[in-house]
């Protein structure tokens, strides 16, 4: 799905450990011009996250891109601060 068809939403921080996360305490927009860490949210329209990324002093330090099939999470690329990608696969 096209990053521009995406609604980005905020968060400060998610819930559990297992893949996709779950992001948890929604901030408004302007709620982030007072933080240092927080986490956006990019949701398709029926609320399914598609990606999401921990901002810290402005840059993305981690960031999560997942691919769904039949409604079950298919792919996860985990992205870290150096760029170093890591897929997980779901078969």
């Amino acid at each position: 799905m096209r990053h521009e068809a995406l609604i980005c939403r905020y968060f400060t921080t998610y819930s559990g450990v297992a893949l996709p996360f779950k992001l948890v305490g929604e901030l408004e927009a302007s709620a982030i011009n007072n933080r240092n860490t927080w986490f956006q949210g990019y949701f398709d329209a029926g609320g399914v996250l598609h990606m999401l990324q921990k901002v810290v002093y402005g840059e993305v330090e981690l960031e999560h891109r997942y691919a769904y099939s039949d409604g079950k999470l298919q792919r996860c690329e985990i992205i870290d601060a150096d760029g170093v990608v890591m897929v997980v696969e779901n078969s």
